[in-house]
């Protein structure tokens, strides 16, 4: 595992814990047009409020012991098993966490867990209201029941669900994360597997650091 400090290599002091969570890009027309699946946060969210974002969210107690139709990819479980000190969280429950966070926020259902596939992971920076050691897993629009065509409905945590082409996000209102994340997926494209050196973008130590998961 290689680095790349930004900043002092040193932990920041923050009393707000920091939670696993999963977020889920879906991706339609990889080859051709590719478009991702993006809603817009409640003006009144704690967390990156009015931003537009992917679906996803943090992994509850309930996500561990359930149960996946069919094993996840090898490389994307190894790279989910890699934890910080004293996180306990498996990889079925991170997997299970962006699954349910889709349906509970679009409607739709991800039937295809072996079609998820490991793309970053970042830690939310010190001094937020709540911070996240999230995980973003990959996976292409034929991976939902019902595939490209599925129906999708807006929520009381997602409002203003679309697909919206790669080339028009910039003018989202997007959170830093989220703007670096659709970059990569820009430069990664066409592929939708995990990509050959796959980052943690670190913000718990002073200064960003990008440590390299693989």
């Amino acid at each position: 595992m290689g680095s790349e400090p930004l900043g002092e290599d040193r932990p920041v002091s923050d009393e707000v814990p920091i939670r696993a969570a999963s977020t889920l890009i879906l991706v339609k027309n990889a080859t051709s047009e590719p478009s991702v699946l993006m809603g817009q946060r409640g003006k009144g969210a704690v967390f990156m409020p009015h931003k537009f974002v992917f679906p996803g969210g943090a992994v509850d107690a309930g996500d561990e012991g359930v149960a996946l139709a069919e094993p996840l990819d090898a490389r994307t479980r190894n790279l989910l098993r890699l934890s910080p000190e004293g996180a306990e969280t498996s990889p079925e429950a991170l997997a299970v966490a962006a699954m349910r966070e889709l349906h509970e926020e679009t409607g739709l259902v991800l039937e295809r867990a072996s079609m998820l596939r490991f793309f970053l992971r970042a830690i939310t920076p010190p001094g937020r209201p709540r911070r996240f050691d999230a995980r973003f897993l990959l996976a292409p629009a034929e991976a939902v029941s019902g595939g490209a065509e599925a129906v999708f409905r807006d929520s009381d945590e997602l409002s203003h669900l679309h697909w919206v082409a790669l080339r028009d996000v910039q003018a989202l209102d997007l959170a830093n994360v989220t703007a670096m994340v659709l970059e990569r997926l820009a430069a990664h494209l066409p592929s939708l597997e995990t990509p050959e050196r796959v980052p943690l973008v670190r913000n718990d130590r002073v200064g960003d650091r990008v440590v390299w998961l693989a």
